[in-house]
């Protein structure tokens, strides 16, 4: 038995299949992954997203210390309630965890991925050394995302007052305190949406209330289809502590001035960048029946090979799509090995639906 979070139970009495996702057991979809997927893209669904880690990040230096920890520059939030996206590297460069950063009124909020929470803890702990600041993990508290283009009025409906006018001015990459609960402009699948931080005391009375307004509980598949169909990385797949965010399309998450900035990987990073040797992550697109899968190899012609880090089926655009990292000179046709037989893909930007409108 995995861990289980504070929705474990309705999650069951809805009907979900459980899978280990990470150490956690958690649904994997209510009855159909792809109606799901639709239902998200064409009006909203919700995610029990509580197995993610929050940490408050607080003190006299903590804004220095995730300076140093982070990739991005949490200078850039210069308004309480502005998000950050990031990667935290190790001195390699690669990618130890990405997260997004929250600028609050009395400190920041990091959330992190799941399945790497044991390791995230241990490196920010340890780099915490020198710097005035503490961490503290909310395990208190249970994460709702609810997604799709009619989530925040929808959510708006069923909440306080306060809160419901909170969801409507809120700005994209935004999120907000209301009493104990925390509100945010953000989320995993290419829509518009919340991610809604509760105390798990509250947390399943809220989630009934959101599947008695209509709003369909979804699960991991979905959420997976969907964040690929918009061309977002899984940690894990399409990067780990091994690849570097140049090789893994977060480039433009690298804050590289000011130059005297000294985050953690920002030497190896320079030096990958100055050698331009760097892969690159793509997205594929299969025309012909099939399925993209993470590991297939990817062939160019005259240039070298590659490989499949995420790939399935897109409900949204009725085709096979995939993320690929591949040699930087990888033009706009390769061709990739499925089951012993090699076929023509095209090679797109790693954005593939956004808005519920095709990209490709």
């Amino acid at each position: 038995m995995g861990q289980r979070t504070p929705l474990y139970d309705l999650h069951v009495a809805l009907g979900a299949k459980i899978v280990d996702f990470g150490g956690w057991d958690m649904p994997l979809h209510y009855g159909s992954q792809v109606e799901e997927h639709h239902q998200v893209r064409r009006d909203c669904g919700v995610f029990d997203v509580s197995h993610m880690t929050v940490v408050d990040v607080t003190g006299p230096q903590a804004k220095e210390y995730l300076q140093r920890l982070l990739a991005n520059d949490v200078e850039r939030l210069q308004v309480p309630g502005k998000a950050l996206y990031s990667g935290m590297l190790n001195e390699r460069g690669g990618v130890v965890d990405d997260l997004i950063v929250y600028l609050g009124v009395y400190g920041y909020r990091v959330v992190v991925n799941a399945s790497t929470r044991d390791k995230d803890m241990a490196w920010m702990q340890a780099h915490t050394e020198g710097f005035d600041v503490t961490l503290s993990e909310r395990a208190d508290l249970a994460m709702l995302a609810v997604q799709g283009p009619n989530a925040r009025e929808k959510t708006a409906e069923l909440v306080t007052p306060s809160r419901a006018a909170l969801i409507r001015e809120l700005k994209p990459f935004q999120g907000k305190a209301d009493g104990d609960w925390f509100i945010a402009r953000t989320g995993y699948t290419g829509e518009d949406g919340l991610e809604i931080m509760l105390p798990a005391v509250e947390a399943q009375g809220f989630l009934n209330d959101l599947v008695g307004a209509g709003i369909a509980p979804a699960g991991l598949g979905a959420r997976d289809t969907l964040r690929l169909e918009a061309g977002m990385n899984l940690y894990g797949q399409d990067m780990d502590e091994d690849v570097t965010p140049l090789a893994a399309n977060m480039g433009w998450t690298i804050a590289w001035e000011p130059a005297g900035r000294d985050f953690i990987g920002r030497q190896a990073l320079e030096a990958q960048k100055a050698a331009g040797d760097a892969p690159k992550l793509v997205g594929l697109v299969l025309e012909e029946r099939g399925v993209l899968r993470a590991h297939q190899v990817v062939r160019v012609a005259g240039v070298g090979e590659g490989e499949i880090t995420s790939g399935s089926f897109s409900p949204t655009l009725g085709k096979s799509i995939a993320l690929a990292r591949v040699p930087a000179a990888t033009g706009d046709r390769a061709e990739v090995e499925i089951r012993g037989k090699w076929y023509p893909v095209r090679v797109v930007q790693p954005n593939f639906v956004r808005h519920g409108k095709a990209l490709i």
